[in-house]
């Protein structure tokens, strides 16, 4: 479902992003994980279009982002690290301009939207600003945005910032639900623990380059861990 090959993002001298290749497939809940400044986040902005690769290629359900952006971006679910947002909007206002972008059919997008606004508790700020939002309510409903056109494809970065234990559970059984119904979660977090609890798969990045992938059990091996946490294996790769 996604595809990285050899894709690389170059600053003018600085290289961010080192001829990464990674294969997603649906169904999985895919870890990205690494130290501050490794290149993660560059990767995301080049898999949703914000950022021009200096060469490689993505690819998302098969299609290729420079040749069909459109058709790709169609099925991507983005969440972003910082939840861009109107602050003169409700959050009711702001959902539906983004089921608008997506021509979403006015009474489909509001049953869509009353739907999804059951899935937090608190969600009954939806009719506030977002200026008097606090960063945990403008996640939940960046969250929702990024569902509210059905994507087959989600990509995440730093999705639980601001958020309560209650909220944090709940955007772990979403991305759970959302695999197991055939969907695919690409997700980059500093939270270990989350990433341990429901990533299928997890690779590292390092310096712009990948230092290891697989499952834990396989990440374990490739560290010469008999056993062990996710935070063993990542100070095992990316430690000094």
């Amino acid at each position: 479902m996604i595809e990285l090959l050899n894709l690389t993002k170059k600053f003018g001298a600085t290289t961010a992003v080192d001829d990464i290749t990674l294969t997603v497939k649906a169904g999985e809940v895919f870890g990205f994980l690494g130290p501050n400044g490794s290149g993660k986040t560059t990767t995301i902005k080049m898999m949703t279009g914000l950022y021009r690769p200096t060469s490689g290629r993505v690819s998302i359900g098969g299609h290729d982002l420079a040749a069909e952006p459109e058709q790709a971006k169609t099925i991507i679910g983005y969440i972003p690290d910082e939840p861009f947002v109107y602050e003169q909007l409700t959050g009711w206002e702001f959902l539906n301009f983004v089921g608008a972008v997506f021509d979403i059919p006015k009474p489909e997008r509001e049953a869509r939207i009353e739907k999804l606004l059951k899935i937090f508790p608190t969600m009954e700020v939806a009719d506030g600003y977002f200026g008097d939002f606090s960063r945990g309510t403008k996640q939940k409903i960046t969250i929702l945005a990024a569902l509210l056109h059905e994507p087959s494809v989600l990509i995440v970065d730093e999705p639980i910032v601001g958020l309560d234990p209650g909220s944090v559970r709940i955007v772990k059984d979403i991305f759970r639900d959302f695999a197991a119904a055939g969907g695919t979660v690409f997700m980059s977090t500093h939270s270990l623990e989350i990433a341990e609890s429901i990533c299928t798969r997890i690779a590292f990045i390092d310096k712009g380059r990948l230092g290891g992938e697989g499952s834990l059990d396989e990440l374990r091996q490739a560290v010469k861990l008999s056993e062990g946490t996710l935070e063993d294996v990542f100070m095992a790769l990316t430690g000094p």
